[in-house]
């Protein structure tokens, strides 16, 4: 994976190359809507964002879908069938396709949606049922893969045995299947790391680093691994301590290696496994960016949980964001879910039967960027014309904060307005017998956690990278030929940014998670 040194001249330049080399081009699409009907479809994650609407999309205008088997991490079916209850179908997202087959979307969902118990850090996806795992083999068409953790900090166990080790599991599943057309993998764009200048949509080689001067065996890493929780278990140490000794390893591994966090460095790793040992499968890998509300289907604004962007956004709304650490200049790169998901389709539909290995960034950077400072202005600008109202019936009113555009600065502002006076507690503690204890300790744990989470997040605060899609926009030309090209969009350059977020996802976050 390369990066171009980035200019406003290289951009154009590059942007009329991409643009020749796309008017010569011509990458047949033929119908998406055929080509779902009577498929049948394996989904991992399937309690995922992501996963519920590419769900919901392909339910809704493709009801003649064979059959849409759901891989949910459950002890039986019966878990199954409560996590598909209270985590997917109940859930607004659905509404539209209520309204649409009302009494009849029991019979609909029985007859179309299969669930399976099961967990993808496992061989053979954790299917114990065998009668089950033949009868996938045999009809499966499409395996979409959204199955992922996407701690930054996550427990290196964890985020190997699911992003990476997981991938390579569901690749072997693959395999497996008589009549597979497509594996589609969804990555993320930040597996680039810290690089900056232009990111090209390329594969990754098997034990490639960030670094140039080691090479990454993922053997050894598995074996490492093994090796330090049998440790940790052999001395007693508790769950606790294990969880914290895991999270700093994984930490430590990724930086070893050239990545910030453990997220991405897993990620690369899932990928690399794929690409060195598909074989003759059929591998489309969608990389997103930073993937927000839906844009327009099945309505605009679903967004569930609290997303990168939309911890700012609450501290906004709640009146308790002072300052923001960033460079003014950065581009943050956003995406909204449903043009991933129609992303996610069509990428699948045209490489569908090829033995390829295709990479596609979906994202906005190069076609509709949006910088820092600007985002910061719309959260402030939504907020002063329509402050939050507290659980009191307090009108919480929002200053505009200053930025803290170097690491350096961040630090200076969190020893005055902070360090001092946790300093200043402590030596009161001290001459009143430790009576402020609680709260010492208390203040000091959330400075601690601030720091580390500063951490984590810096290299995407001053992110200096721009994501190529000229591979997508050779995708989005092969879209637009297609007569339902407008039923699959995903071009960023039809986003205006301040009414998506004036009237879209602000309001749709505030409605649909703040509440």
């Amino acid at each position: 994976m390369r990066a171009i040194g980035w200019t406003s001249t290289a951009s154009i330049l590059i942007s009329g190359f991409c643009y020749l080399l796309l008017s010569q081009s011509s990458m047949e699409l033929g119908s998406i809507l055929q080509f779902l009907e009577s498929k049948t479809i394996l989904v991992t994650g399937a309690t995922g964002f992501l996963a519920k609407i590419f769900l919901e999309k392909i339910l809704r205008t493709q009801p003649n879908v064979g059959k849409i088997f759901l891989l949910l991490r459950a002890a039986n079916t019966q878990s199954a069938e409560q996590r598909f209850h209270d985590e997917i179908i109940s859930k607004e997202l659905f509404g539209p396709l209520r309204e649409k087959w009302g009494a009849n979307l029991d019979a609909f969902i029985l007859e179309r949606i299969a669930l399976v118990p099961g967990d993808i850090s496992y061989e053979d996806l954790g299917v114990k049922d065998s009668k089950l795992r033949e009868e996938m083999w045999g009809q499966l068409d499409v395996i979409v893969n959204v199955a992922a953790t996407t701690n930054f900090d996550e427990r290196y166990d964890i985020a190997l045995g699911i992003n990476t080790l997981g991938a390579k599991n569901v690749l072997n599943f693959a395999k497996k299947c008589a009549k597979l057309k497509a594996l589609l993998h969804v990555s993320t764009a930040y597996v680039c790391g810290e690089k900056d200048g232009l990111i090209l949509e390329e594969p990754f080689t098997m034990g490639e680093t960030l670094i140039g001067a080691s090479q990454l065996d993922i053997n050894h890493e598995k074996e490492l691994v093994e090796e330090r929780l049998n440790e940790l278990q052999a001395e007693g140490c508790t769950e606790e301590f294990i969880t914290s000794t895991m999270k700093d390893m994984g930490i430590q591994r990724s930086r070893m290696h050239g990545w910030p966090n453990t997220y991405v460095y897993t990620k690369a790793m899932g990928e690399m496994l794929l690409g060195h040992f598909k074989e003759n499968v059929p591998l489309v890998i969608i990389r997103p960016t930073i993937i927000t509300s839906t844009y327009k289907e099945p309505f605009p604004g679903w967004v569930e949980g609290v997303r990168t962007i939309d911890s700012v956004l609450i501290g906004y709304g709640k009146g308790k964001l002072n300052c923001l650490l960033g460079d003014p200049e950065s581009i943050i790169d956003l995406i909204p879910a449903d043009m991933v998901v129609n992303a996610m389709i069509v990428g699948m539909v045209a490489h569908a039967s090829q033995p390829c290995e295709k990479i596609y960034h979906a994202g906005s950077s190069l076609r509709n960027p949006l910088k820092l400072f600007h985002l910061h202005e719309l959260f402030f600008m939504y907020f002063r014309h329509n402050p939050w109202i507290d659980r009191h019936g307090n009108t919480i009113r929002v200053s505009k904060g200053r930025f803290l555009s170097t690491i350096g600065g961040f630090h200076r502002y969190m020893a005055i307005c902070y360090l001092l006076p946790l300093k200043g507690l402590q030596l009161v503690n001290i001459v009143f017998c430790q009576y402020f204890k609680d709260i010492h300790m208390d203040l000091n744990q959330k400075i601690t956690l601030v720091k580390r989470y500063v951490e984590l997040y810096k290299p995407y605060l001053f992110f200096k990278a721009v994501f190529d899609d000229m591979q997508l926009e050779n995708l989005r030309a092969a879209r637009e030929r297609n007569e339902e090209g407008d039923m699959f969009y995903f071009d960023p350059k039809c986003i205006d940014w301040e009414e998506y977020f004036m009237k879209t996802h602000v309001p749709g976050f505030i409605k649909h998670v703040m509440k």
